[in-house]
């Protein structure tokens, strides 16, 4: 009699394979995705100190390099951009950001971005060897046509740097210095074990609940339920499904697996045609309602939405309202004080609708707040966002702005428009009447467009109202348009009324005369009256 022959459990050797392809695959995958990984984020320090080193050349007039040079002697423009730039620095938590000549044998000094008495700043006239390979990088930097340059280092003396280099160039085009900004990416290393370790300890619970389940599943859900599971499923789909009797599976095995299979398959001709689809379509339009709430929030929470907005002053009073189209808009506002006397006024809307304009919107208004935070005139600052919308603009979606800065103390505007609606305004004892002003093209439609300042002022009383076409463009059943004369029309009703007022008469006789016609376009309004 032959001896009995001995199997190996089929369990163990499925936890075994298991257990190799995910030893195997961490092995393989982890030190690549770890390369990968430290490559990105090596791109994205680099490109945020190469940003901040572009805005610097840009922003600094070349023609004072020289002097600066020759006479070692600082003056209020100095010390402007030496502030601008520590700002840049501890803002943006750059280690170094400074700008320099480079020379033959050494790096001299213009500008060291630092605080009074901190160790390694230099000042001007300071001179500097140069480290590793900075030299050709710096010189290579130093040129008319100089590509984007980045140099990657990691010494002992100044650590795991990502360097920028930007050339400054005078009024004749000549390179003058470079704009150079350095971060530290110790960080990197950090992030990369933590990484790793969070990759490991991933697969290791995926393999224990796979396995755990597996097992399981094996011996309770295959073997023992089989005959029953076929018998339960076989009665329901004969009590409750109809014609069924032409349906059959193509499974002979003799056993139970080819109840099951007949039963499995008439559940999922009815299931996956009715139940499955259903409940799909459903969850699928409770996500998508769920995460257009959100994002109609997250927008709104990003306008200023509390009014009086600033209540401590009594020289002006200010008041906006955005109504989107759909879930989520593409208009927007914005007002912020620059100073104790100085209010930054925006208002925008961005082509298209829904989700991608709104993701537009909050990208361009970030961007508007913060360069006018660092300074310049409306017109400069449009010209710096349009240039940084452009760069990453592979949709070619692109928004018109109205951006004024208004001194509060004399009621002088500052102001630019690029491709926007005209301003309505209204001079104390006057009536709103429209202001032509200079259009500019929209922004992110081309690189390097200029835009023009234009001023006015506003008397004590007086008002000024900014909008977005989706007041005048908005129309009725008959396709008529609301325009600019019933605009003003209901404006002049009460020109003296507070900003509050005015909008909340303009969106009524914008919806009194749209009627049941349903809004195509975002209505935005801002107004500001001078107390």
């Amino acid at each position: 009699m032959e001896p009995e022959k001995k199997y190996k459990s089929i369990h163990t050797k499925h936890i075994l394979a298991m257990f190799a392809v995910s030893l195997i695959t961490a092995i393989v995958l982890i030190p690549s995705i770890a390369r990968v990984y430290r490559k990105q984020m090596e791109n994205d320090f680099s490109e945020k100190a190469f940003n901040a080193a572009t805005i610097a050349a840009e922003l600094i007039d070349g023609d004072t390099i020289e002097r600066y040079r020759e006479t070692g002697e600082k003056d209020d423009y100095y010390e402007e951009v030496r502030q601008m730039l520590l700002t840049m620095k501890q803002t943006e938590g750059f280690d170094y950001f400074y700008v320099v000549i480079p020379y033959e044998e050494e790096q001299y000094y213009i500008w060291d971005a630092g605080e009074e008495g901190e160790s390694g700043v230099c000042d001007l006239g300071d001179t500097d060897q140069y480290f590793d390979d900075g030299k050709e990088v710096m010189m290579n930097a130093f040129s008319v046509d100089a590509k984007k340059t980045i140099l990657i280092t990691n010494s002992k003396e100044y650590g795991y740097l990502a360097s920028a280099y930007v050339p400054i160039f005078d009024s004749q085009g000549k390179p003058v210095a470079l704009s150079s900004v350095d971060i530290a990416m110790d960080k990197i290393n950090g992030r990369i074990y933590q990484f790793i370790f969070i990759i490991l300890a991933i697969i290791l619970i995926v393999l224990l609940v796979c396995q755990s389940v597996y097992y399981f599943y094996m011996r309770e859900n295959l073997v023992k339920p089989l005959h029953n599971l076929q018998q339960a499923v076989s009665g329901l789909v004969s009590d409750n499904m109809e014609n069924l009797s032409d349906f059959r599976v193509d499974v002979h095995t003799g056993d139970e697996i080819e109840g099951i299979g007949d039963a499995f398959e008439a559940m999922t001709k009815e299931l996956d045609g009715y139940i499955h689809n259903l409940a799909e379509v459903t969850k699928e339009k409770e996500r998508i309602g769920t995460e257009l709430e959100l994002a109609q929030k997250i927008q709104a929470h990003m306008l200023p939405c509390i009014f009086p907005a600033f209540p401590e002053r009594t020289e002006f009073d200010i008041y906006a309202t955005m109504t989107p189209a759909k879930e989520v808009g593409g208009d927007f506002y914005d007002f912020f004080m620059l100073d104790d006397d100085r209010l930054g006024l925006v208002i925008a809307d961005v082509s298209g609708k829904g989700v991608p304009a709104a993701l537009f919107m909050m990208m361009s208004k970030i961007l508007v707040s913060n360069y006018a935070i660092m300074g310049g005139t409306p017109a400069k600052i449009l010209e710096v966002v349009n240039n940084q919308i452009c760069k990453n603009n592979a949709d070619q979606m692109f928004v018109t702005i109205w951006f004024g800065i208004l001194t509060i103390s004399t009621g002088k505007v500052i102001a630019a428009n690029a491709g926007h609606e005209y301003p309505l305004i209204r001079q104390p004892g006057g009536k709103f009447e429209i202001y032509k002003d200079k259009h500019g093209f929209v922004i992110g439609g081309m690189e390097d467009i200029k835009y023009k300042d234009y001023e006015f002022t506003l008397e004590k009383g007086a008002s000024l109202l900014v909008y977005t076409d989706g007041a005048p463009e908005a129309t009725n059943s008959v396709l008529e348009q609301f325009g600019i004369e019933r605009m003003l029309e209901a404006l002049n009703r009460d020109p003296d009324a507070s900003p509050e007022e005015q909008l909340a008469t303009l969106k009524q006789a914008v919806d009194e005369f749209v009627g049941d016609a349903a809004q195509f376009d975002d209505l935005t309004m801002m107004a500001i009256k001078m107390n």
